[in-house]
């Protein structure tokens, strides 16, 4: 692992203004990179994309609570040196391992999103993926979700852990929807952002064209849906399409979608993006069971 024996000390240093920036959407949009913030996705960026880690920011405290996380930037830099790329896409940045930094409590409070950043956030690079390489990963039984101006960091995040929970293929994030590298959204999905292939940017009929053309059923998840989830038919390759947590799906997305399918509710009035997202998610991995 690259190290330095400094420790950084200064809160007000350039390079700690430098990584606060980088909890703007504009200035992460001008450097392609990103907070990771937190034990669980610091370690869930070293364990499944190395590639993308360029920094890692460790006070000593957490660096004895987390012995792992050195371990996995030492098993990082002897990737590099040995050639390894399993977990490599070409492209790439082909730096020498993710670097290490040494801080106090002081300066890694003032470079996070957050106030208690339990001891360590890294910079890495973007992840998403091309369209087409998202798509590619939904085969025969497969199923994916597409996000459609859906706005709150929180839900986009838990949407995309559950999606990884369930064993979605791919998230498809349409480009009226949040940035997927927002820190709230980062640590919502406490990891998971970094296990399966996510896609960013696509007009939203842009992308469900791409989907249909690719034989993938889209099941609008929506209250007016005449269709109802147990009924409804999970087993070739499909995507949950989710909307916008005010006002829903839009007619002409709806029109562009196979079914329109509705969550059977008892008493409550609805449920809000996230818990609908889960239900629809668990429903299709339940189908890959039976």
């Amino acid at each position: 692992m690259t190290t330095d024996p400094q420790l950084l000390s200064n809160p007000r240093s350039d390079r700690v203004k430098q990584v606060a920036a980088l909890g703007r959407r504009a200035v992460r949009a001008r450097t392609g990179r990103f907070l990771v913030e937190g034990p669980q996705a610091v370690r869930e960026l070293l364990a499944y994309a190395v590639h993308a880690a360029v920094e890692v920011y460790l006070t000593p405290a957490a660096g004895e609570r987390h012995p792992e996380i050195t371990a996995l930037l030492d098993r990082g830099q002897a990737s590099y040196a040995t050639g390894d790329t399993l977990r490599t896409r070409p492209g790439t940045r082909s730096a020498p391992g993710p670097r290490l930094w040494w801080c106090t409590e002081e300066v890694l409070a003032a470079m996070a999103d957050t106030g208690s950043p339990q001891g360590m956030l890294a910079v890495a690079d973007r992840v998403d993926v091309p369209l087409g390489e998202a798509l590619a990963a939904v085969g025969e039984g497969e199923f994916a979700v597409v996000l459609t101006h859906v706005r709150d960091p929180g839900n986009a995040g838990t949407v995309l852990r559950g999606a990884d929970a369930f064993g979605a293929a791919a998230v498809l994030v349409s480009d009226a929807s949040v940035d997927v590298y927002n820190p709230k959204v980062v640590r919502s999905t406490v990891g998971s952002l970094f296990h399966l292939p996510v896609s960013v940017g696509t007009p939203v009929t842009e992308l469900l064209n791409a989907c249909r053309e690719r034989g993938i059923r889209l099941l609008a998840a929506d209250g007016t849906g005449t269709t109802m989830l147990p009924d409804v038919d999970l087993t070739g390759p499909h995507a949950w399409v989710m909307g916008n947590e005010a006002w829903g799906l839009e007619p002409e997305v709806l029109e562009l979608c196979d079914e329109v399918v509705a969550i059977p509710i008892q008493r409550a009035e609805s449920l809000n993006l996230a818990m609908a997202a889960t239900v629809c998610l668990h429903a299709s991995a339940s189908a890959r069971t039976r």
